[in-house]
């Protein structure tokens, strides 16, 4: 039997897949990745594989002036999501599934940078094993949410963190891949403005990222586990 294709668009090298890597690679799916600088990536069908992950960057969705790239994938990716295909948006990913779903996406009231919990999380849905746990915000952009979604986790300063549509369309703000990936270290050194809004230092966030980032990837493997186990296609 041939292995389920999962496709990796990557928009800066420093923000991958991170530790959602293993869960997928076990539900039985063969990754490939491709850069949205990539002279192919604009060629590429998104509607064919039979898993696509979306994930972060520092760019908004409303800078298509600056970065074209994000026009040619709206357009695809909207074709994907009107055919209910498995898609999963993390940051900046689950912002452009927003877009491509027709909603707006703005620049929110301020950074919301650190380790700490989700709340209102929906028990029925796979990011109940995520409760309690405190996981990576690193973000300043927000979305409203589209028609025919379900909100399913929040946080006091962005209410709208993680939205579904029905088993297949995945969408988080927050960053629960993350905890372990000594990419961090970039993220850290790329903004450290984020840090100074929010009102800590790197020496700061590393000590969170140490305390918290092994159990923030566990719980994140088990939320993405679960996900892919309900998946109708």
């Amino acid at each position: 039997m041939a292995a389920k294709k999962g496709l990796i668009i990557r928009h800066v090298p420093h923000e991958g897949i991170a530790g959602f890597r293993e869960p997928v690679e076990s539900a039985g799916y063969a990754l490939d990745r491709i850069d949205v600088d990539d002279p192919a990536f604009g060629s590429i069908d998104l509607t064919q594989p039979d898993l696509l992950i979306m994930m972060g960057g520092p760019m908004g969705v409303y800078e298509q002036d600056r970065h074209p790239w994000i026009a040619c994938q709206l357009k695809r990716l909207a074709r994907r999501l009107e055919a209910d295909r498995p898609t999963l948006g993390v940051c900046f990913g689950a912002q452009m599934i927003a877009a491509a779903l027709g909603a707006r996406v703005y620049p929110g009231p301020a950074k919301e940078v650190g380790f700490h919990p989700l709340t209102d999380v929906d028990p029925a849905s796979p990011l109940a094993l995520l409760a309690d746990v405190d996981v990576l915000h690193w973000h300043g952009d927000t979305f409203d949410l589209p028609d025919g979604v379900e909100l399913i986790a929040s946080t006091p300063a962005y209410p709208h963190q993680a939205f579904k549509r029905g088993p297949n369309i995945l969408a988080l703000q927050f960053h629960a891949e993350m905890g372990l990936d000594p990419r961090f270290e970039e993220w850290i050194g790329q903004w450290p403005e984020a840090l100074e809004e929010v009102g800590t230092n790197p020496a700061a966030m590393r000590a969170r990222h140490a305390e918290c980032g092994p159990a923030a990837v566990a719980a994140g493997r088990r939320m993405i586990t679960a996900w892919l186990a309900q998946l109708t296609t």
